[in-house]
């Protein structure tokens, strides 16, 4: 896997400040992303433990509340081993950071189907995350007031709430849980 790359701090996309990592490599190819540079699985760096060590320093701070995944897209199936070892790590030093995720994919159909690759991989990656943003960013439905997503269509989902339901359950950033705000 490569990356584009890592804002070590970030306040854009999630709560509170946050390392952001951006991967390369996106088929969705959404007209008017932010990011298409990032659409080439070869564009920016590669990314190995070095980068892993980089990113575990950068989350060091107290005031640093987690660790979101951009793109490109981080739910290729050729970039999810990659961060889930990325995931493992963190989780292991800090599991008091929130990890969040952005894909273009659905969450209900594409991603809990199993069809993204090895279906164990994605499992273990979901039981990682806090809150994904999911869905395609679709130009016609740009709205620049909303929080922490690109266009109407997108969702901001409770990852641990939905898959202990069974049924997607909304992020609300209300919660004092450690995926919101405190």
């Amino acid at each position: 896997m490569n990356y584009a790359t890592i804002k070590p701090r970030d306040i854009a996309n999630g709560p509170g400040v946050r390392v952001s990592l951006f991967v390369s490599g996106c088929t969705h190819r959404c007209p008017g992303c932010f990011n298409s540079e990032a659409w080439d699985f070869d564009f920016g760096q590669p990314f190995d433990q070095a980068v892993i060590d980089r990113i575990l320093e950068d989350l060091s701070p107290s005031f640093v509340k987690g660790l979101t995944l951009l793109g490109g897209e981080p739910f290729e199936p050729q970039n999810q081993p990659a961060i889930v070892e990325l995931l493992r790590q963190v989780k292991a030093k800090y599991p008091e950071k929130s990890i969040w995720a952005f894909s273009g994919y659905l969450f209900d159909r594409d991603i809990l189907s199993g069809r993204l690759g090895d279906p164990a991989v994605t499992r273990e990656y979901l039981s990682y995350l806090d809150v994904l943003v999911d869905g395609p960013f679709i130009q016609a439905q740009r709205n620049l007031t909303l929080r922490f997503r690109g266009s109407a269509n997108q969702r901001l989902i409770d990852v641990p709430a939905s898959l202990k339901s069974g049924t997607v359950v909304l992020w609300e950033d209300w919660q004092g849980d450690g995926r919101g705000l405190k």
